[in-house]
């Protein structure tokens, strides 16, 4: 039995809310950084970092970048993807306070949002295409 994902699962996980960790070459090894994004099945990955952050420059530089996200309890699974940087573009305030909701709750999404809300005018989203997916899902094992 095969443990990996058709299209249909790998999107609909890698739409889900999780934290993801981006993969940046940056010398010897690879950035690689936790980070909130949003995915819309079929769509591009969004990320959002402030104008001067390191892996901003980084990403800028690359042009390429791989990209993870995990379910850390049984059944295991993976999302991982790499692919082109396709746009750049200014944070849309909107956008970001529903992922602050979406990770942090309504409440706390809120206070976090309004607590950073003036900074995000220095904001910028990076838009990720996935090119190549590999994914493992353990719970096939059991099926």
């Amino acid at each position: 039995m095969s443990t990996r994902m058709t299209v249909a699962e790998r999107e609909t996980f890698l739409a889900g809310t999780h934290i993801g960790v981006l993969s940046v070459p940056e010398g010897r090894a690879p950035l690689l950084i936790p980070i909130w994004y949003a995915y819309t099945p079929g769509g591009e990955i969004r990320i959002s970092t402030p104008a001067g952050s390191r892996k901003l420059s980084l990403i800028r530089e690359a042009g390429y970048v791989g990209f993870a996200v995990q379910q850390e309890e049984m059944p295991y699974k993976f999302v991982s993807v790499d692919g082109p940087v396709v746009a750049y573009e200014p944070t849309d305030p909107e956008e970001y306070r529903e992922w602050a909701s979406r990770y942090l709750g309504p409440s706390p999404g809120a206070r976090f949002f309004e607590a950073i809300e003036k900074d995000l005018e220095n904001w910028v989203t990076v838009r990720i295409r996935p090119e190549r997916w590999r994914t493992f899902d353990f719970g096939k094992e059991f099926s």
